[in-house]
């Protein structure tokens, strides 16, 4: 079983991460953060962080970028990045993440978002697709700044290093 989190480098999908991380100690589960990236999208990647204004679209770079903050938040979390057309309808985003925690056996999913908390259904981008599914957990992660971020970060007795590259599709 897996502690799934879809990752793309925003405070409320890197808060979701801490949270999984802290579930992953308890329980002794791995956590696996999965980026899904609009390939060749400049806007989509410079909206998140993943380019500079001026950077043009580099796969690798989007991808290493993206990786070094699991590592950095979580150092033993699994990463990995599946590429999505860059002209993507809605809802392909959230089908790809849906049919990855499947794929990983995902026994809980941890998403970050900000409008969570009245009714699944009002969850907005991702987070709706993925907690619409029943064959998993899912855990909404609402605020920015877990208590705990540098303490897990620091002291965490699952602090063994994953490598610092990853592997391209």
């Amino acid at each position: 079983m897996t502690l799934f989190v879809p990752f793309d480098g925003s405070e409320l999908a890197e808060a979701a991460l801490v949270r999984a991380a802290e579930f992953g100690v308890v329980f002794e589960e791995d956590v696996l953060a999965v980026s899904v990236i609009p390939d060749g999208n400049v806007d989509y990647a410079r909206s998140r962080g993943w380019l500079g204004p001026d950077e043009s679209f580099d796969r690798d770079a989007v991808v290493a970028t993206l990786h070094s903050q699991v590592t950095d938040l979580c150092p033993s979390a699994d990463f990995r990045h599946k590429f999505v057309d860059r002209y993507a309808p809605a809802g392909t985003i959230a089908s790809r993440v849906r049919s990855l925690a499947q794929s990983e056996d995902a026994s809980m999913v941890f998403v970050g978002s900000e409008n969570a908390g009245h009714v699944v259904s009002t969850v907005s981008s991702v987070g709706r697709g993925v907690a619409a599914d029943d064959s998993y957990d899912v855990v909404i992660v609402r605020h920015r700044r877990p208590a705990k971020v540098a303490r897990l970060r620091n002291a965490s007795p699952h602090r063994s290093p994953k490598s610092d590259f990853y592997l391209p599709e």
